[in-house]
């Protein structure tokens, strides 16, 4: 893998039921005290990968604009400990879509052994920005996701 590469994000068969991922490697400014990734700099992690699947797939309108999402819930699981300059592979899919909230999946492995780091499970809620209330999610926005997901 090339320097290039760490930034490559796109479609993979590698880790199913995931089908996206993304890239992200472990700066100094990410590690703790004792020399391991801090626990919430995977939140970042997970959120670089959630945004370029969103983007792979057509929906950037819903990063910023009259509705967007916003983060609802999050439990997070930690199996080991990355180190400055690992590489990670950060795996996400979109679970399940309900009326205005969408469950989005991630784990992290480590590139170098496929170990895995971290896993995630979020849940996202779409809002209208000015009344800051949950709106209906989209047809197409769930058209998007069923058409790269399955049904």
């Amino acid at each position: 893998m090339t320097d290039r590469d760490i930034y490559d994000a796109g479609p993979t068969g590698r880790k199913p039921p995931f089908r996206f991922s993304a890239h992200a490697r472990v700066w100094f400014s990410d590690t703790d005290a004792q020399g391991v990734v801090y626990y919430g700099r995977y939140l970042p992690y997970f959120d670089h990968a959630r945004l370029e699947y969103h983007r792979h797939l057509g929906l950037r309108a819903l990063w910023q604009g009259e509705q967007e999402f916003v983060m609802r819930a999050m439990s997070v699981e930690y199996e080991a400990p990355a180190v400055f300059d690992d590489l990670l592979e950060v795996f996400v899919r979109t679970s399940q879509v309900g009326r205005s909230s969408a469950t989005v999946e991630c784990a992290a492995y480590r590139v170098d052994d496929d170990r895995l780091m971290c896993t995630a499970v979020q849940t996202l809620v779409l809002i209208e920005v000015t009344e800051r209330r949950p709106t209906p999610i989209p047809a197409p926005y769930r058209a998007a996701i069923e058409a790269f997901e399955g049904p």
